[in-house]
């Protein structure tokens, strides 16, 4: 059986969510766990296509920086996922671990894939540090804190923490932060 795993970071990347869904539905997955979700945190439809999959299937993403978050990550996944007798296809870079051939080349790729995210993150830093000296870096707008009188008013309300972070465009656990020590 053929099951798709789509996941983009933010409710802001609907289209590529979207051509994610579309390209595995094109590829013949006849179930797809799809999810919005940082890489960073908790990847619930990951582990439920994971668990989900049996001796034989293939789980197929579209890009592998949508399916995992380092090298380690990627190697660990794929691990799990060849234990219980399934392999993993790459769709963009049109590798399928089920031949050895394919296995020698995803764990390259993985590995050239965190050099390249380690060598940008490198390079932001520098510029950061650049913009900081010539007194033009700001940072990160502090959402939260222009947004605590509504996320005391939805709360007060009984709107739960998870919804007002959804409605907020936050991360749920800002939101009790500021139910419990106002902005910080």
């Amino acid at each position: 059986m053929l099951i798709g795993y789509a996941r983009s970071s933010t409710v802001e990347q609907e289209a590529g969510y979207d051509a994610q869904v579309r390209d595995l539905q094109k590829a013949g997955c006849e179930k797809i766990f799809a999810e919005k979700v940082s890489s960073v945190a908790r990847r619930d439809q990951l582990e439920a296509a994971i668990d989900y999959i049996r001796d034989t299937d293939q789980l197929i993403v579209t890009k592998l920086d949508r399916f995992a978050r380092s090298t380690a990550d990627a190697i660990e996944l794929e691990r799990r996922i060849s234990a219980k007798g399934a392999t993993l296809k790459i769709l963009n870079l049109s590798i399928d671990t089920s031949t050895a051939t394919g296995r020698l080349t995803f764990n390259v790729i993985a590995s050239i894939a965190q050099f390249e995210r380690e060598l940008m993150l490198e390079r932001q830093r520098e510029g950061i540090a650049a913009a900081k000296a010539k007194g033009l870096y700001k940072g990160r707008k502090p959402t939260v804190r222009m947004q605590t009188v509504e996320i005391h008013r939805l709360h007060d309300e009984g709107i739960s923490n998870a919804e007002i972070a959804r409605r907020l465009g936050v991360h749920r656990s800002n939101v009790g932060r500021v139910l419990v020590h106002g902005a910080e």
